[in-house]
């Protein structure tokens, strides 16, 4: 399955939940996630979306873990059978 498709799940499954799954464009701070996604009650996550079985780049840990320290969640998307449990994630912080 590609990345493209795995995306268009993600903004479809957030936009059911109400919420928005912008993309995330960041010109001069390469390596951040992919997609913000915003639920209902105030809730936020960031997302990085790969193709299954594909690993994030080594610039793009190192924004993750910066955006970890700065205390906001980042998350791992390559298959969308865990898309449920990331949108259930994010609903509970």
């Amino acid at each position: 399955m590609r990345e493209k498709v795995i995306e268009q799940k993600l903004v479809q499954a957030v936009k059911d939940r109400g919420g928005i799954c912008p993309k995330f464009v960041s010109p001069g701070f390469d390596g951040m996630p992919d997609r913000v996604v915003f639920l209902p009650g105030r809730h936020f996550g960031l997302v990085e979306v790969k193709a299954p079985g594909e690993k994030p780049r080594a610039l793009q840990l190192s924004r993750h873990r910066l955006l970890e320290k700065l205390g906001f969640h980042t998350y791992i998307l390559d298959g969308i059978e865990q898309i449920g449990g990331i949108l259930d994630d994010i609903q509970a912080t």
